[in-house]
């Protein structure tokens, strides 16, 4: 059997990256989320997603990933990426086309969005939990 190498777009097909080194195409549907959230993928234990989404307001939600790191790239606009600290929140300002910083394991964050932007996250996505925001 051969393997659907691609070519795919992030915009409607995401990677899966599974810990034995392979990818899978993940066709996005409008009930992808979702399912994801219903486990129809699996647990993504040891994996990664791979996903663009572009933002024009705020993020509502608050995500935390506590099996592993995020890496938040800036591909177009401005947002404010705020992690959530005892101490205060830290406010880090990804401006320019290519930025990115890695939100640690168990960290929760949301974005300010400044100007219509697309960001490519990388999440270790196994047990990824939710919370409105609160600011």
């Amino acid at each position: 059997m051969s393997r659907d190498t691609g070519p795919h777009n992030i915009e409607n097909t995401y990677a899966r990256l599974k810990p034995d080194g392979s990818a899978e195409a993940l066709p996005v549907t409008k009930s992808f989320w979702q399912d994801l959230s219903n486990g129809a993928f699996g647990s993504f234990e040891n994996e990664f997603l791979v996903t663009t989404q572009s933002f024009m307001q705020n993020w509502p939600l608050w995500e935390m990933h506590p099996k592993g790191e995020e890496v938040i790239i800036l591909l177009t606009g401005n947002i404010d990426l705020i992690l959530e600290k005892k101490t205060g929140n830290k406010i880090v300002h990804l401006q320019q086309q290519g930025e990115w910083l890695t939100v640690p394991k168990g960290q929760w964050h949301t974005a300010r969005v400044n100007a219509p932007s697309t960001v490519l996250f990388i999440t270790a996505g196994e047990g990824t939990l939710h919370r409105q925001v609160d600011i």
